[in-house]
């Protein structure tokens, strides 16, 4: 089977929001326990450094950019999303699609990506290792998941050519 990626559309919405009520039902993804509207989740990510990957011309894995503050100083710093479908997992797309992620936004101008990722996502960390990330620092307690406060590990991976 082969792999290939394009730009997410509000079609491959409902596919795509599948793949990330999976990722949530793992309780190690994201401290969101549900999924928003397309509408919702547009305003709050990038227009571009969109993409979803497909196989078999279904898609499998999407990842986005999120900015993380509108104060122009931070517009080349985003933070990044990359969920894979249950079947796909273990597979290889998830690199595939952080990989892609990184190239587009390096074309998008973006000098700066992070992640909060829970330490116990021991392949989420690996992946993101794997792609450049480093560890920035363990933010303590920063949230509660269902009644629980939970560690991020904040990791980030700095462009060597956008912001230069």
């Amino acid at each position: 089977m082969e792999l290939t990626m394009r730009g997410m559309s509000s079609q491959d919405w409902p596919t795509v929001r599948a793949i990330y009520l999976e990722g949530i039902a793992t309780g190690q993804a994201t401290f969101e326990t549900g999924a928003p509207t397309w509408e919702e989740w547009g305003a709050a990510h990038r227009t571009d450094c969109r993409i979803v990957a497909l196989e078999d011309d279904q898609v499998v894995g999407w990842a986005a950019l999120s900015p993380v503050s509108d104060r122009c100083a931070y517009a080349g710093v985003a933070e990044v999303s990359v969920y894979v479908a249950a079947p796909a997992r273990g597979r290889g797309w998830g690199q595939a699609l952080l990989g892609r992620l990184i190239e587009e936004s390096e074309r998008a101008g973006v000098w700066s990506l992070q992640s909060g990722t829970f330490p116990e996502n021991l392949l989420s960390l690996a992946l993101q290792e794997a792609c450049g990330f480093r560890r920035v620092g363990v933010r303590r307690r920063l949230g509660r998941l269902n009644g629980v406060w939970r560690d991020v590990i904040l990791l980030e991976r700095r462009s060597d050519v956008a912001g230069r």
